[in-house]
This record gives structure tokens, C-alpha cells and sequence, in this order.
């Protein structure tokens, strides 16, 4: 069995979700909090450990017995790349999740078969979650269309990789239509 670990960043909730908050949605920080609990609670029983710079988020984790890595970075991929060299030593492989699917139940079974695996949003052009083994000269491409580059990443490195685009934690939530 191989040795690894979900990675899940999470951002301050008082500032998370801007585009939820622009579309007048209530209570966006309620939600992100929730959002992020279900994901970490569907992780179970495998090992998680949340990205961030946020010390409400670094007690909300804590209270919930879930190993922290404070994490500093102007972006997701600074974040995340800083965490993959960090962990590299402690883990084969690497699970990156976003703290805000829709329904995340069933991460704590997950067993990828390629040796990169992709499941992309609803959209078919992000990355939900990033799976990948440690060691590599990865190179993060979360933003605008992250799925392809993530792809092309892989194919860089010559590494198998698959992605994903019927799973059900490709609905993440960023826009207000996203909750229907």
C-alpha cells in the first residue's frame, strides 16, 4: 500500500469564496466552514493535512483533530508547491483536494490507478483533485483551464496520468449557480 495523504488548502473563511460573495450569497463564511468539514470528514480514515495561513482556520482544523501546515504564498500553486517539497519526505504520494466539493464523499476509499490522476471539474476545465507521487519536478498549474495544464505536466515528465471527468467531486463551488 502505498504512503500517502490528502492535502487540502484552505483559505481564511472570513475572505474565502469572493465570487459567492459578490453574487450576494448569505453567509459565505458559514459555508465555506461547511463545505470544508464534509471534505475533511469524507477524507477518513486516510491521513489529512490542511494548508493554511489562517489562524481561524488552524483552530477550526485542529478542533477537528486534523494535522496543519501553515502555508504561505501569493497564490494556490506557491501554496501547494511549498507543501509537495515540504511532505515529499514524509509521503509516496500525494492527494490535493479543494475544500469547497459539493459532495465529497467516498475520498477516504480512493485509490487511483494512474500514476497522475486528474479529476476535473464540472466544467471539464479545472482540477477538484490533483493526485500525483512525491519527488517529481511538478510544476502546479491551478487557475484558468488547470486541468489541461496538469495534464500536459504529466505528459512533460512522461508520468501515466488519467483524468477524470464523471466523478462526483467534480462539483465544487465557486459561483452562485454552483449551490443549485
Amino acid at each position: 500500500m502505498t504512503n500517502d495523504a490528502f492535502v487540502v488548502p484552505i483559505k481564511a473563511f472570513t475572505i474565502a469564496k469572493e465570487r459567492l460573495r459578490a453574487g450576494g450569497v448569505p453567509d459565505v463564511s458559514a459555508l465555506a466552514r461547511t463545505l470544508a468539514s464534509h471534505v475533511l470528514a469524507a477524507c477518513a480514515p486516510r491521513k489529512v493535512i490542511v494548508l493554511s495561513d489562517s489562524e481561524e482556520v488552524t483552530t477550526f482544523t485542529r478542533a477537528l483533530d486534523v494535522e496543519v501546515v501553515e502555508s504561505y504564498g501569493t497564490s494556490l500553486n506557491e501554496v501547494v508547491a511549498g507543501a509537495y517539497e515540504l511532505l515529499g519526505d514524509r509521503y509516496d504520494r500525494l492527494i490535493i483536494v479543494h475544500g469547497d466539493l459539493l459532495r465529497p464523499e467516498g475520498l477516504g476509499q480512493y485509490r487511483p490507478l494512474a500514476t497522475v490522476t486528474i479529476v476535473a471539474d464540472h466544467h471539464g476545465t479545472g482540477t477538484n483533485v490533483l493526485t500525483l507521487p512525491t519527488g517529481l519536478d511538478f510544476r502546479f498549474a491551478y487557475g484558468p483551464d488547470s486541468a489541461r495544464r496538469h495534464l500536459f505536466e504529466a505528459r512533460r515528465l512522461h508520468i501515466d496520468c488519467e483524468v477524470v471527468r464523471d466523478s462526483p467531486w467534480r462539483f465544487d463551488v465557486d459561483e452562485p449557480s454552483d449551490l443549485e
